[in-house]
């Protein structure tokens, strides 16, 4: 089987600033909620079985303790928050297992589902559907994938070597020395990506640097790090069976009569006849 991970709050962020260019500056209240639904029925009708949607329910997580300056909720604008939440129970509604994160973040229920999925030797592949740098340090050969819906880019463990210049595994090592500005913590000072990829392939991790060669920014690099890397300990399912897909529930065809998406209605309930014939 191929698991199936999607980042939710990438896409819903994804279709509303589609959405609003397609509309000239106008919003609609739902129109990224079903942006996101609309992408989802279009992988479920070619093909995919097993889903999991991660997103942050909230956007502040245990690294704003760590970093003051690590991304906040601050600036997202009302009409786009405002479908966090309903993004959430639309997908529920629909039938798909969803990971709202609190103390956590949609990356690290990403990290951990893939994980949690690569233990199953059923499982043939995981697709990490996010283009969100720091995913690529759960890469794993072309068993665990990183693909960017817009671009249509599927980034292996040679892939991600290809973009960064260092293994999946050096990642965080290399996101802690040059930055992170969507996240909002700056990196070592001096250290550009050439020069971060050159370090990390000559000594590894961070923590075998010989003691001077940041001078002085070895602790405030080690923080980066530990920002940088995802977690992988969330239990999130105990069989990836879960993750199976099986129609929508009851409560899907209130939700889309409310928003005035009806013809998610009927693509669900063909899709949910496909997969009972198959």
């Amino acid at each position: 089987m191929i698991i199936h991970l999607i980042d939710g709050t990438y896409e819903l962020y994804r279709h509303f600033y589609g959405q609003r260019s397609f509309n000239k500056g106008k919003d609609k209240p739902f129109g990224a909620v079903i942006g996101v639904l609309n992408g989802i029925l279009q992988m479920i009708e070619e093909g995919a079985t097993h889903i999991g949607v991660a997103t942050d329910h909230v956007i502040e997580s245990f690294r704003n303790e760590l970093w003051p300056d690590y991304k906040t909720g601050e600036g997202i604008e009302p009409a786009l928050y405002k479908q966090f939440h309903p993004l959430e129970r639309a997908l529920t509604a629909m039938g798909v297992m969803v990971w709202p994160m609190v103390e956590l973040e949609a990356g690290d229920a990403l990290a951990s589902a893939a994980h949690l999925a690569a233990t199953d030797a059923r499982v043939l592949k995981v697709c990490i559907w996010t283009p969100d740098k720091d995913l690529a340090q759960c890469v794993r050969q072309d068993r665990i994938v990183q693909i960017d819906r817009r671009t249509k880019v599927i980034r292996d463990e040679k892939g991600v070597k290809i973009k960064f210049g260092v293994s999946p595994q050096l990642i965080p090592d290399f996101l802690a020395l040059v930055g992170d500005s969507a996240d909002g913590y700056p990196g070592i000072p001096g250290i550009g990506k050439e020069g971060a990829a050159r370090l990390l392939n000559q000594y590894g991790a961070i923590e075998n640097f010989p003691k001077e060669l940041l001078q002085g920014q070895r602790k405030q690099a080690l923080l980066f790090k530990q920002l940088a890397t995802l977690r992988t300990d969330a239990k999130l399912f105990d069989n990836v069976d879960e993750l199976r897909w099986h129609g929508p529930t009851p409560d899907f065809n209130a939700f889309a009569t409310k928003v005035g998406a009806t013809k998610l209605i009927e693509r669900a309930n063909a899709a949910t006849l496909k997969v009972i014939l198959s």
